[in-house]
């Protein structure tokens, strides 16, 4: 098992990015062109809540950190068994943090403009993503786990306990709207001209946040690698579904405990909240624990086929998603369909753009093709 690759894992990450690539496209539009309720109700969850509360569309990002997470522990102890040291390790993380951190000034940063005044610095996942792993590699490969557990829920903590208690110069403690909270503050104060003055997402305080989130995926990791693992109530014999019902117990808790904490501080994904992260990593346990039963457990492969696809190549699809226009794409193919498809058109549009993007990702898969920093 430490050696193989986690097949729910590529599944979980393949659905992960299809809502980036076009699916929630594909949601949006049926929901215009039928106005059916479900389509609906459905279409509210692929929009991002614009401060307080939670949409299905607000797991993207911290799920994807959460899989970064999940990956640390598997990739660490391979290069460990091939006999790499672990200067070299730290070299290759710090490494591949770095060009992360370029990727994302290249998505929403402006880097490509080449202009000073119109680029920002840390603007993205992809930069999230950098900061997460890089930490995170250095707490999973010199802790213990007791020690990791305690200094990832003592950055929550900290984090909690800042946004709460530590005032902006001029208001009161706690306060924690578009433009004034601590986290905001810190950024202005410390990016200073490269902090995008329309954004209200924070970065520099978050990234207690960010290392966190990846480290809750750690922790999951940890679990589905541990050789013996076993509960009481449980009764079967395979350590694996042991492992599913933990994975459970614990997003289930997890969630519980971000939706108290949000009486106190709300779940806000712009900040990155301590209830956001707790609420997010649930949700996220939660899901690798149904994709780890259906798929490694059950063994049924077939139906997640397509999504590890996606997933195997998740660097090469979130880039695309970017610098590549694929719904125009998509209408250069079809656009004659358009007068006969009238209000259902956008639809289709959006279903062959994302047939598109598919592709090209089983056409890199079949040529084992991976894109990896």
């Amino acid at each position: 098992m430490k050696s193989e690759r986690l097949k729910s894992l590529d599944a979980l990450r393949g659905f992960d990015m299809l809502w980036i690539i076009g699916g929630e496209f594909v949601i949006r539009n049926l929901a215009k062109a039928t106005d059916w309720k479900v389509f609906n109700v459905l279409a509210q969850q692929t929009i991002h809540k614009s401060w307080e509360g939670f949409h299905f569309y607000d797991l993207i990002m911290p799920l994807f950190l959460f899989m970064v997470g999940m990956s640390i522990p598997f990739s660490f102890n391979k290069r460990i068994s091939l006999g790499e040291s672990r200067r070299t390790i730290y070299f290759h993380s710090f490494k591949r943090a770095v060009i992360l951190f370029i990727l994302g000034m290249v998505c929403q940063c402006n880097l490509l403009a080449i202009d000073p005044d119109d680029m920002f610095l840390i603007h993205d996942t992809l930069q999230a993503i950098a900061i997460g792993y890089f930490f995170s590699t250095l707490i999973y490969s010199t802790l213990k786990i007791k020690a990791q557990l305690i200094f990832t829920f003592g950055l929550v903590g900290i984090y909690w306990a800042i946004m709460q208690f530590v005032p902006v110069p001029g208001y009161e403690a706690g306060i924690c709207t578009h433009e004034i909270n601590p986290a905001k503050y810190i950024d202005k104060l410390v990016l200073g001209k490269f902090d995008d003055p329309t954004a209200d997402y924070t970065w520099v305080l978050s990234s207690l946040g960010f290392v966190a989130t990846v480290m809750t995926g750690v922790f999951a990791s940890t679990i589905i690698r541990a050789e013996k693992i076993k509960m009481r109530f449980v009764h079967s014999q395979n350590s694996m579904i042991h492992k599913t019902v933990i994975l459970a117990i614990l997003g289930a808790c997890m969630v519980t405990a971000g939706q108290v904490l949000n009486i106190w501080y709300p779940i806000i994904k712009r900040l990155w909240s301590a209830s956001f992260i707790l609420h997010s990593s649930g949700l996220s346990f939660l899901l690798i624990s149904v994709f780890y039963y259906l798929i490694d457990v059950k063994g049924y492969q077939r139906w997640a086929f397509w999504l590890r696809v996606i997933g195997m190549n998740s660097i090469a699809v979130y880039m695309a998603s970017y610098l590549f226009p694929f719904q125009k794409i998509g209408h250069i193919f079809i656009f004659g369909l358009e007068q006969y498809t009238g209000s259902f058109y956008p639809v289709l549009n959006s279903i062959v753009s994302l047939a598109f993007v598919y592709l090209i990702m089983y056409w890199m898969y079949k040529k084992k093709t991976f894109v990896k920093v």
